[in-house]
């Protein structure tokens, strides 16, 4: 094997892919990146066989080939030299030599044969859906994944897909994010579950254009494409939780308050929350007013900031924590807060469409 290429796209393609080598493992082939040289392209491969991530790059290929090269060392080589332009060659020795300007350095390779294939998918599914709407479909969602294996179910993003949108959920027992985007095309109306690291991975790659990204869904494996780039992974088996039967279809009291103004407010008063072991925020709801505040120990803060209120008087608390992460993500001027009853969970949408929906446990305050 031998090509040369721009150090720059070879220290971006490292650094994507190298992002799903496994980095505690007992098969050392892992934690490799495999390059392939074949006809005028240089494709980059790693995987520790939940995610595989692959990165095509343009290169001038005098000789075609293949070698594993050790990942976090070849990471940190290349991403010294992406001002440069560098020649890769492979020996007959397994030696990977890379030359730049007037110096080289050699690594020891491992043989392909061991390194997992990256999985095909026959007659799959097929989504797209624009750059940007699928970036914001699982950062709006993503944090509220639970973290825990007590329901592995839940450490993944549900999506359905159906009347010509995608809808992604997420929920942890103690709030859930839902959001929902139009989609170009489909194949079919289904659903399937993404683990939220894999996702997380994905949403690295995209950015603001309108730019197509396309999504190949079969039995237990999704595949995503965009500008070279493919990230492949195993679903998640199993029947998500009926979200639908845990969102109030009723409610008592509505508030329309200035997202930027509760925001604010809500990082104030939880200076002293966090002291707390709940991060407790009280929210007291009258009149043209909404007042949110926290104690501790060493002192107290309460804030009052204007609001329109459609209905009962109400005094709730909540994590200040999975209030803040929901208002973060959200980027509308004006907000709708939607409350039942003292102990049931609140709802937050927006105040002129139905693009996303919140929804956040009450804590208990013990008078």
């Amino acid at each position: 094997m031998k090509l040369i290429c721009e150090g720059l796209d070879l220290s971006d393609a490292v650094l994507k892919v190298s992002k799903a080598s496994a980095s505690k493992t007992t098969n050392p082939i892992l934690e490799g990146i495999k390059l392939k040289a074949a006809d005028d392209s240089l494709t980059l491969t790693a995987t520790d066989t939940e995610i595989t991530i692959e990165k095509t790059i343009p290169a001038d290929v005098k000789i075609e080939g293949e070698c594993v090269v050790p990942g976090k060392l070849f990471a940190e080589f290349v991403k010294k030299l992406d001002g440069e332009q560098i020649e890769l060659t492979l020996n007959q020795s397994r030696q990977l030599k890379i030359k730049y300007t007037d110096s080289e350095g050699y690594l020891q390779c491992f043989s392909t044969e061991e390194f997992p294939t990256l999985k095909n998918l026959e007659n799959p599914e097929k989504i797209e859906i624009g750059e940007k709407d699928f970036r914001d479909l699982i950062n709006k969602t993503i944090f509220s994944v639970a973290v825990d294996d007590a329901r592995p179910i839940l450490k993944g993003v549900s999506f359905e897909i159906a009347n010509g949108q995608i809808t992604s959920v997420a929920l942890d027992g103690f709030r859930l994010a839902l959001v929902h985007k139009p989609i170009k095309s489909t194949t079919a109306n289904f659903s399937f579950i993404v683990p939220a690291r894999c996702l997380n991975e994905i949403s690295k790659f995209l950015g603001d254009s309108d730019e197509t990204i396309e999504l190949f869904v079969q039995k237990n494996y999704l595949m995503a494409t965009l500008d070279q780039t493919k990230v492949v992974t195993r679903l998640l088996d199993g029947d998500f939780i009926n979200y639908k039967q845990v969102i109030p279809s009723q409610t008592t009291s509505t508030i329309t308050v200035s997202k930027k103004q509760l925001e604010s407010g809500l990082d104030r008063a939880s200076l002293l929350a966090k002291m707390d072991k709940n991060n407790l925020v009280k929210f007291e709801v009258k009149d043209k007013l909404l007042t949110l505040s926290s104690q501790s120990d060493i002192g107290n803060v309460t804030e009052n900031i204007t609001a329109s209120l459609d209905g009962k008087d109400l005094s709730i608390a909540f994590n200040a924590r999975y209030v803040s992460e929901c208002l973060r993500n959200i980027e509308d001027e004006f907000i709708k807060i939607n409350f039942t009853s003292p102990i049931a969970p609140c709802t937050i949408s927006s105040t002129d469409n139905n693009d996303y929906l919140y929804l956040i446990l009450p804590v208990r305050i013990v008078v």
